[in-house]
């Protein structure tokens, strides 16, 4: 059938994709080094620093954070009951899954705070630099700020399919759903019975319709992002798979990438 990854050219945008292995990066398309938007896969990164920060003391899950009644768990997994974009309270903590840009970035604020450092510069030292993606950068939130190439999304692929920098125990937990059974919106792809979260990852869990592919396991974790990002790792299948883009998410990625996740995996499983 070819190599999946052919297809990439005929999307309608300028593209890179790649895909990983825990052993490292296995293949690329497209402009590898080239900048650009990561949008909400930011979220990733700042969740990474969110578990180191954890491994190093400065912060504890089950901390109160954010709303009374929330914690940084809570903050993590968009069940704080925060709005989308404010510190308005929508739901009591635990009750509800609310896509929340603002929970991640109090999550982000406190742990700058006690490492005495802005969070674009802790980012850099403790996540980006270690992990070989010196390119990338932190250009405004910590939801959705991260500008950088091909390249480095992969390295963070590979990191998060076999961590090195975060305990195996710690990102195992943060890749699971936290807060089971909570109803909400998934951005992009509206109203889910069972909307799943880890701590800052999203879970593929059994939703319908959804970003990856229908072989994707239900273990599958990631996030995409409006700019027209995604990163995916499905534990089952050993693989990931990384896309960036110049066009912001619409119909075409809705068609676009479940079709090329289905296809790297039954390659892959051939």
């Amino acid at each position: 059938m070819g190599n999946p990854l052919d297809q990439v050219a005929s999307w309608p945008a300028t593209a890179a994709a790649g895909v990983a292995s825990a052993g490292g990066v296995l293949e690329t398309v497209g402009p590898a080094g080239q900048p650009f938007k990561w949008a909400s896969v930011t979220k990733l990164l700042t969740a990474l620093a969110a578990l180191d920060g954890v491994q190093r003391g400065l912060l504890d899950l089950d901390e109160p954070a954010g709303p009374p009644g929330s914690t940084i768990r809570h903050l993590l997994a968009h069940a704080s009951g925060l709005a989308f974009d404010s510190d308005a309270v929508l739901a009591r903590p635990g009750t509800r899954r609310i896509y929340s840009n603002r929970g991640i970035e109090i999550a982000a604020e406190i742990l700058a705070a006690r490492s005495g450092q802005p969070f674009g510069r802790l980012l850099a030292d403790e996540i980006c630099l270690p992990l070989g993606m010196a390119a990338t950068r932190l250009d405004g939130s910590p939801a959705w700020g991260a500008v950088g190439p091909l390249s480095d999304l992969m390295n963070l692929a590979v990191e998060l399919a076999s961590p090195s920098l975060i305990d195996e125990d710690l990102l195992a937990q943060a890749t699971r759903t936290a807060f089971g059974g909570l109803s909400g919106v998934l951005p992009g792809f509206g109203r889910q019975e069972n909307c799943d979260w880890g701590l800052g990852f999203e879970i593929r869990d059994h939703k319908a319709p959804h970003w990856t592919g229908s072989k994707n396991s239900p273990r599958t974790f990631g996030h995409f992002g409006r700019s027209g990002s995604f990163l995916w790792v499905d534990p089952d299948a050993g693989m990931a798979c990384v896309s960036l883009a110049d066009r912001d998410f619409d119909d075409w990625a809705r068609r676009a990438w479940p079709k090329l996740s289905d296809d790297l995996l039954a390659a892959h499983a051939a």
